[in-house]
């Protein structure tokens, strides 16, 4: 069973720093900054005769392939290419890159954000949806903002509590605080503007970890969730007061009740039953976004089914739009105009959240304005953005749920050998549910007309539950299905674990193949930035910073960064000088649940912004790879069939954090290391004693009988690796 955490409540306010922050090992400009050129280019000049801190406006993102010093969106552009025309720093001089400055964050756990650099200033966040603001040339703090996300809150999402960063509109820097508000900030200063509260129901565990964008004056944000039974929606508000302007909901509401709008028309008949109520439906829109102001068409990628188990969520039965789609509306009304569903009747988590790319592409001899994607369920997609037209699908990793996508229905040609609900037993699944691509951002270059794509291959044995499991608090639920143990034998782990490979794919989109691949050591490595400057940056799992040339992949350029950098990398220009900044710290769904597996990036979740310029001179501070040295466990109380039970309550509730089997992929503690003091405040540490420090309280799930059994199985584990099994 893919594991749950519970629930916390909501702040309703946060705290701003002013000025500076502590910046306790922050690497400093160095002399070498004094050579810039004293006269900067025009485009600089303009924007210090008109300064306005957080001065993004519709004009600027239209015009900004025309100026590239800045990155002023998600995507650097509404199309969300993540391509620089800045070719300062280039193929032929990249091996000069050297660290420009970096700074600590505050809390080592996964950074997924994207900066905004907006006229010399960096907008980043971190770690429970904290958001810094730096001087993009030197790393010197200006102001930091907390908005106190309750620290255990990472019980009630399903993947850490990430971000993957903010919006800047006008003045003010909007985020997505983890708990669910929608917070606006004076980009002067990162005083409190406004916050609003997103959630449809508090009752039900709504989250946001992803990056907000604004679009005609509307700030659209959506949540994460589908794993906590919830319904999907991304919702419009006024970007200046906060004030709602319309909410699109991706499934349907009660049966009972008159659809919301049209697109609820159409959705509702592709459902049965009534199992959705109660499980949500999933849904949600967690993560991509993009908008083609020519046609003026928002498009949204939509999440999975909750419960993954498609019998419990709709009887077996019709298509459950629009989970797993890409939606196509109209930003200033949320009417729906068009969608494409990349995986019907999802029941593998096959988001279709993934990166939305746009591009013009010659195709049988037209050119095209397509809409590009890469989601979890293996296959790499062309449509045509104003119909939503399917154009080709192809797999860019190994595929057994589908033989190929049918290019006249659009629908994918099931094989059945991964079908967990046939009554035939467990089936292994390619990819699994943390998919051919996950979130990290993929880029395009209009030069090569390649996508760099973040590719992985993973798979998973999956099969389905007896009957739906509620926990009680939260109306928190699980995900319908079953995931075979994991062997605790370290050897047969290791062999699992080469199975699952990651790989850089310089995908050609016309040709529907690869160009060139770089192949990683594990899986889960970062988003990619194109250049004009022939390159390809990105990061990578076990802890590098990466350029490549964008034409033919040789690597000309590495440097460390001491964490799994996962992020997407950006560059920017201040006063004629070029950088490129990663946001790193190892972290997400991946190291946190496959503990066992994630373990080949053998590194740390360091948390920091690390910027590089040619010939930076800073240093990076030494990495923390201390090995720790296991205490003495307890003699072990439980009989083999005790522990059998505490394995699956641990995997159950405790490994979405803590690794499967009590296997740590290092993010948050390994409890095979627990010393004396902590096994015998086990039981209150479960109960809620830390939860300031991140560990939720399970007080209303487990008894006391259960916090035992589960602390036999760590006992038991401790001494499996203390005899080096």
């Amino acid at each position: 069973m893919k594991p749950l955490l519970l629930a916390a409540a909501l702040a309703l306010a946060g705290t701003a720093s002013p000025g500076a922050f502590a910046a306790d090992d922050a690497a400093r400009a160095t002399p070498a900054d004094a050579a810039r050129p004293a006269a900067a280019p025009a485009a600089d000049a303009r924007r210090a005769s008109a300064f306005k801190p957080g001065n993004v406006t519709a004009a600027r993102l239209a015009a900004a392939d025309a100026d590239g010093a800045d990155w002023l969106a998600h995507g650097r552009t509404y199309g969300e290419q993540r391509y620089s025309p800045l070719r300062a720093i280039n193929a032929g001089n990249v091996a000069r890159l050297g660290v420009a400055w970096t700074q600590k964050i505050d809390w080592d756990q996964g950074v997924e954000a994207t900066p905004i650099v907006v006229d010399g200033v960096m907008v980043t966040t971190g770690p429970y949806s904290i958001v810094y603001a730096f001087d993009a040339a030197t790393g010197r703090p200006l102001w930091k903002y907390d908005p106190e996300v309750p620290r255990d809150k990472g019980g009630e999402g399903c993947c850490g509590v990430v971000n993957r960063g903010v919006a800047v509109w006008e003045g003010k820097v909007y985020v997505g605080a983890y708990d669910g508000r929608l917070v606006a900030l004076d980009a002067r200063d990162g005083r409190l503007l406004w916050q609003v509260d997103t959630r449809l129901d508090p009752n039900r565990s709504y989250t946001i970890t992803g990056a907000p964008r604004v679009v005609k004056g509307k700030v659209l944000i959506g949540n994460g969730g589908a794993e906590f039974g919830v319904r999907g929606y991304v919702t419009a508000y006024d970007a200046a007061t906060g004030r709602q302007a319309w909410r699109f909901f991706t499934v349907p509401g009660d049966p009972d009740l008159p659809p919301e709008d049209k697109a609820m028309e159409i959705a509702r008949k592709t459902w049965s039953g009534r199992g959705w109520l109660r499980w949500g439906g999933g849904g949600t829109v967690w993560d991509s976004m993009a908008y083609d102001p020519k046609l003026d068409l928002l498009y949204i990628g939509v999440g999975n089914g909750s419960p993954f188990n498609y019998d419990f969520r709709s009887d077996g039965k019709g298509d459950n739009l629009f989970l797993s789609s890409i939606v196509a509306l109209r930003p200033d009304t949320g009417e729906y105009v068009w969608h494409y569903q990349t995986t019907p009747a999802d029941m593998y988590d096959y988001t279709a959240t993934q990166s939305i790319v746009l591009a013009d592409l010659d195709i049988d001899g037209r050119r095209r304005q397509v809409l590009m994607q890469a989601p979890k369920n293996g296959f790499f997609y062309v449509l045509d953005r104003a119909t939503g037209e399917l154009l080709s699908a192809e797999p860019f990793v190994p595929v057994n749920w589908a033989s190929r996508i049918d290019k006249a229905t659009g629908r994918p040609v099931l094989t059945g050998k991964a079908n967990y609900l046939d009554g035939e037993g467990a089936k292994l699944v390619m990819p699994s549910f943390l998919g051919g691509h996950n979130w990290q951002p993929m880029s395009f270059h209009p030069g090569t007309g390649l996508v760099y794509l973040p590719a992985q291959e993973t798979m998973a044995g999956l099969e389905a539950q007896k009957e739906p499991l509620f926990l009680p608090t939260k109306k928190v639920v699980n995900i319908g299905l079953d995931v075979p143990d994991l062997p605790e034998d370290p050897k047969v782990v290791q062999q699992i674990a080469g199975a699952w490979k990651g790989r850089l794919l310089a995908w050609d989109p016309v040709k529907q193949k690869a160009a060139w691949t770089v192949e990683y050591p594990t899986a889960w490595n970062g988003g990619t930035l194109a250049t004009a400057g022939n390159l390809v940056f990105q990061g990578t799992a076990d802890g590098r910073a990466v350029a490549y040339a964008a034409d033919t992949g040789r690597k000309l350029w590495e440097a460390p960064v001491n964490s799994g950098a996962m992020a997407g990398p950006v560059t920017y220009s201040v006063k004629g000088v070029q950088y490129v900044s990663f946001m790193v710290g190892w972290g997400g769904s991946f190291p946190n649940i496959t503990g066992p597996l994630s373990l080949a990036a053998k590194v740390k979740p360091e948390a920091r912004v690390v910027t590089f310029r040619l010939d930076g001179k800073a240093a990076l501070p030494a990495p923390k790879h201390a090995p720790a040295e296991q205490p003495e466990p307890p003699a072990l109380g439980a009989s083999a069939e005790e522990l059998t039970v505490g394995r699956r309550m641990f995997n159950g509730l405790c490994a979405n954090c803590h690794g499967i089997n009590a296997v740590s992929g290092g993010v948050v503690p390994d409890l095979r290391y627990l010393t004396p003091a902590k096994h015998e405040a086990f039981n209150g540490i479960v109960a809620g004693a830390r939860m300031q420090r991140g560990m939720p309280s399970f007080a209303e799930v487990l008894k006391p009988e259960d916090m035992r059994l589960i602390h036999e199985y760590l006992v038991k584990r401790a001494h499996d690796l203390k005899d080096g099994r």
